[in-house]
C-alpha cells in the first residue's frame, strides 16, 4: 500500500512538473513571438499633456523596434484610476501597456483608500522605470512676479488670493504646490482639474495665478507668450530651458521635485512577457538619439528591472504618504 502511495504521489508530481514546463514553453514561446498586432498603450491623462507627450515618444520608438502599431489611448479622470483599472482588467498578454505617472501608484492607494476596485500592488505587474522629468513653477504672463523671492512676496502680501492649478487631487503638481505652501510659508489655494491640460488653459487665460508644471512641455508653452516661467524643481538647470534658474539658485536649496513614470501591465502576465517587454523598452531608453530628445524636454531616463519599479514606489510612499495624511486629503 506504502509503494502504491509513493508511486501515485511520484505520478502526480512528474504530471505537475511537465504541466509546468509546458506552460513556461507557451509562455516563452509567446515572449519569442510578441508582439503579432498592434499594443494598446493607455495614458493616464488627457491629450497634450506631459504623460501624453511622453508616452506618444515612447510609442514611437517602440513601433520602430516591434514593426508594430502602437495605438494611445488616453483614459483621464479619477486621478489615473480610470486607466489603472482598465489595465488592471485587461487580459494579461502584455498587449495592453500603462504608461503610469508613479504619483498613481504611490499616493491613490491611500487618497482613495477603500475605494479602488483595483490593487495597484497585486492587479498590476510593475515593467520598468521610464524616468522623471523636473516641473517648473509657471504663472500667468501678466504676473508682476519676476522669480521665485517676488513670487512668494506676492503671496504674502495677498493670502489666500492666488490660486494654484494642478491635474487632480494627490498629484505631483498638487503636492510641489502643497510643499510650496509649506516651505514659503504662504497661503495660495488649490484648484483641481481634470488634468495638466485644462489647467494650463486656465493659467493662460487667467482664471488660476500658477502651475507647478511638466518642465518639457512648458519649454513649448512659454514660447506663446502668454505664461512666463520662475523656476525649476531640479537640482541642475536643464538643456532645455537653460536660462530658467533652480529653486536653489533662488534661495529655497532644500525644494526639488519631479513627475515620474513607469510600465505596467495586468497583473498574471507570464514571467517570460515581462522580461522581453523590460528588455526591450531599456533597449529604448539606451537609444543615444531617443535620450538626447528626451533630454531637450527635461526628461532624466532610469530604465532598470521590474524589481526596481517596485522597490522605487515602496520609497516613494514614505516620503509622500505622510503628507498626504496631514493635509487630510485621505477621500
Amino acid at each position: 500500500m506504502k509503494l502504491a502511495i509513493r508511486h501515485g504521489h511520484k505520478l502526480h508530481c512528474i504530471a505537475a512538473l511537465l504541466s509546468s514546463v509546458f506552460l513556461f514553453a507557451t509562455a516563452t514561446s509567446s515572449a519569442e513571438k510578441f508582439p503579432t498586432k498592434s499594443v494598446r498603450l493607455i495614458v493616464q491623462f488627457s491629450p497634450g499633456g506631459g504623460a501624453d507627450t511622453n508616452a506618444r515618444r515612447l510609442g514611437l520608438q517602440l513601433e520602430a523596434l516591434w514593426k508594430q502599431s502602437i495605438v494611445v489611448q488616453n483614459l483621464g479622470g479619477a486621478g489615473g484610476n480610470l486607466a489603472n483599472a482598465a489595465t488592471a482588467t485587461s487580459e494579461p498578454d502584455g498587449y495592453t501597456l500603462l504608461f503610469a505617472s508613479l504619483a498613481t501608484m504611490v499616493n491613490n492607494p491611500t487618497l482613495y483608500q477603500g475605494k479602488l476596485t483595483y490593487d495597484p500592488d497585486k492587479d498590476l505587474a510593475p515593467v520598468v522605470l521610464v524616468g522623471g522629468v523636473p516641473l517648473v513653477l509657471m504663472v500667468n504672463a501678466k504676473s508682476p512676479a519676476k522669480d521665485v523671492a517676488s513670487f512668494i512676496a506676492l503671496a504674502k502680501q495677498q493670502p489666500h488670493a492666488l490660486n494654484f492649478g494642478s491635474g487632480g487631487v494627490g498629484t505631483t503638481q498638487h503636492l510641489t504646490g502643497e510643499l510650496l505652501k509649506a516651505k514659503a510659508g504662504i497661503d495660495i489655494v488649490h484648484v483641481p482639474f481634470k488634468g495638466a491640460t485644462p489647467a494650463v488653459a486656465a493659467i493662460m487665460g487667467g482664471e488660476i495665478q500658477l502651475i507647478f508644471q511638466n518642465a518639457g512641455v512648458a519649454a513649448s508653452q512659454v514660447k506663446t507668450g502668454r505664461v512666463k516661467l520662475l523656476a525649476i524643481t531640479s537640482n541642475q538647470r536643464t538643456k532645455g530651458l537653460p536660462n530658467l534658474p533652480t529653486f536653489k539658485e533662488s534661495g529655497m536649496p532644500d525644494f526639488q521635485a519631479a513627475i515620474t513614470y513607469g510600465i505596467y501591465v495586468a497583473g498574471g502576465t507570464p514571467a517570460p512577457l515581462i522580461a522581453q517587454l523590460n528588455r526591450d523598452i531599456n533597449t529604448v531608453l539606451k537609444t543615444p538619439k531617443y535620450e538626447e530628445q528626451m533630454a531637450i524636454l527635461g526628461v532624466e531616463l532610469e530604465g532598470g528591472t521590474p524589481q526596481q519599479l517596485a522597490d522605487f514606489v515602496a520609497a516613494e510612499r514614505k516620503i509622500w504618504v505622510p503628507i498626504i495624511r496631514n493635509l487630510g486629503l485621505v477621500k
